[in-house]
């Protein structure tokens, strides 16, 4: 068992994120972490082909078959709900003590090792936020931001965390062995629960790991801001690439990026970052890109330094 590894749930309609986010895990991974990849058992064949050093591949249901459901958990398709069972109950295989969950459409972007997961040798660091720039973000706030917090509160209430601060993560969060344990121990199984009934209930697996920290606080909070910088909507990633944010500039606050492929799917696998009208290209016409070039000639031009 090491004490600090990595988690991807990935499947096959995501194999191209998984190939650019295994690339850049292994060009990144300064201290040689094990990243553990689950997928379907029908998807393993298909992955196999990213399997490089420190990449090990499991099928899912070999792995943690007793959890998985076959049916939608609430408004959970089942794919869905079984990508957060896989996150809930890894920790009962044993292969690491503590986890950090990474998703496909991730990509790291600098050098990382275990003191940017760990606290101390045993004691991993939590990222709890109140996200705030996402409350005031209009955009997200209308399509996002009060039907989750609603769900979130209710699982504050189930678990008995009364805060009026609402602290957790959307994801890439490091998930502690202990912590999970205590959730089993302490809260599914006194209530004669399972990670589907939990799911049923709010459909939020980071913030049932977050409010059981905060309120049963089995191990030390060491809180952090999010190690992944994630463009959550469109706009917002389309006012990142307006204000020329490039990767080195993200790489100062974050380990890694994502443009959520819940709304860039259709773009294909995009980049977050780059030269202003190549970035911005998937989300254009040919006659918005056209102009966009165009404007950006005479701006040089104006400056002395046409290219």
């Amino acid at each position: 068992m090491s004490d600090i590894a990595l988690l991807l749930k990935s499947y096959r309609g995501d194999i191209d994120y998984a190939r650019r986010l295994i690339e850049s895990f292994s060009l990144n991974n300064r201290d040689q972490l094990t990243m553990h990849c689950v997928v379907p058992a029908e998807d393993v064949e298909l992955f196999s082909s990213l399997m490089r050093e420190n990449v090990v591949l499991h099928a899912e249901e070999e792995l943690i078959g007793g959890h998985l459901v076959r049916e939608p958990v609430g408004d959970l398709r089942v794919g869905y709900a079984n990508q957060e069972i896989v996150k809930m109950s890894f920790w009962e295989t044993g292969l690491a003590s503590n986890y950090f969950c990474v998703d496909s459409d991730a990509v790291f972007i600098r050098a990382f090792g275990v003191s940017d997961f760990m606290r101390d040798e045993t004691t991993p660091y939590s990222v709890l936020v109140e996200d705030n720039d996402l409350k005031v973000d209009p955009v997200y706030f209308e399509r996002h931001w009060r039907g989750r917090e609603r769900a979130i509160r209710t699982i504050m209430h189930e678990v008995g965390l009364e805060d009026p601060i609402m602290r957790t993560s959307h994801g890439h969060q490091v998930f502690s062995n202990v912590v999970w344990q205590s959730f089993v121990s302490e809260f599914l199984k006194a209530r004669g629960w399972t990670y589907r009934d939990a799911l049923a209930c709010s459909p939020y697996e980071f913030s049932w790991y977050a409010m059981w920290l905060q309120k049963a606080a089995p191990i030390e909070i060491h809180q952090r801001e999010p190690l992944v910088k994630v463009f959550h909507t469109e706009e917002q990633h389309l006012a990142s690439l307006m204000e020329g944010v490039q990767e080195s500039d993200l790489a100062r606050g974050y380990l890694a990026v994502v443009v959520n492929s819940n709304f860039s799917r259709g773009l294909g696998v995009i980049d977050a970052t780059g030269d202003k009208a190549t970035a911005l290209a998937p989300y254009l016409s040919y006659q918005e890109l056209a102009r966009l070039g165009l404007t950006k000639f005479r701006n040089s031009f104006r400056r002395g330094k046409p290219n």
